[in-house]
């Protein structure tokens, strides 16, 4: 089962400079090989590989694993873009963990003992489990880390009973045993950040326009969080008496009648 940790970067002023610069320059890579897999419609990672490598190496200075992985993250890209048309709806710096400190390869050599922060149980996870691409990511002038775990597949076992929960808005989920987990603090929220918003969108300035986007990104963790909080009252209930959890089928009334239930690992 692949799960993603996000740690936080806290880099030196001295090693900051070297990590955006290294992610200008693979970023520039993948546009770069992506723009000859349009022209030459390549589609496969082998085939987009050995049109690009050399002139990625040469070009963006890149050693090779990162031109891998450029190539990779552009081949991955345009299959998802497929696989989301047909259903009707960058650049990778590679890494290695220590206790408490990062080794990422970045444009002026590997740079080693850059300080991150996360939680005793994300630091566990990706002690025990690390394994394949991070990622290098710059949000809001913060660093993060992206890395990929391969954590082993739970044990099944046949659950004494169900947990059904009915997700909605007014109640963001209620369940079979009669809880309910109210959206009104949450409606309350939206509502005066939306009063928000349209007090920035209206003085039209390039502040505002920050401004607008930082409050968005806000409101988006805090559903988030929510959402994650509830959840987890939820599975912990499932888990104390042994039971699994089934969201609703919405199927139409008839099934919500007869308690039409579907098994499901989360809810959000």
């Amino acid at each position: 089962m692949k799960l993603v940790v996000q740690v936080k970067l806290l880099p030196t002023p001295e090693q900051a400079p070297a990590l955006e610069a290294t992610l200008r320059a693979c970023n520039r890579a993948a546009t770069y090989a992506s723009q000859v897999a349009f022209a030459k419609h390549l589609k496969d990672r082998n085939g987009l590989q050995k049109e690009v490598y050399a002139d990625l190496k040469a070009t963006f200075g890149l050693s090779a694993q990162p031109v891998v992985r450029a190539v990779k993250k552009v081949v991955d890209a345009y299959a998802t873009l497929k696989a989301n048309l047909q259903a009707g709806n960058l650049g990778p710096p590679t890494s290695k963990y220590d206790a408490r400190t990062v080794s990422i390869w970045t444009v002026d050599g590997r740079m080693k003992g850059v300080r991150f922060a996360c939680s005793p149980d994300q630091l566990k996870t990706l002690v025990q489990y690390r394994k394949g691409e991070s990622d290098l990511v710059q949000r809001g002038g913060k660093w993060f880390l992206m890395a990929t775990c391969d954590i082993p597949e739970p044990a099944v076992y046949e659950p004494a009973g169900w947990i059904g929960v009915d997700r909605g808005i007014v109640n963001l989920a209620t369940t079979s045993d009669g809880t309910n987990h109210q959206g009104r603090r949450l409606s309350r929220y939206r509502r005066w950040q939306a009063r928000k918003r349209a007090e920035l969108q209206a003085r039209q300035t390039r502040s505002a326009t920050r401004r607008l986007a930082r409050r968005t990104r806000k409101e988006r963790r805090h559903a988030t969080q929510v959402n994650h909080v509830i959840s987890k009252e939820i599975v912990s209930v499932a888990q104390r008496t042994g039971r699994g959890i089934a969201v609703e089928h919405l199927g139409g009334i008839v099934s919500v009648a007869r308690g039409t239930f579907r098994p499901w690992a989360y809810i959000w």
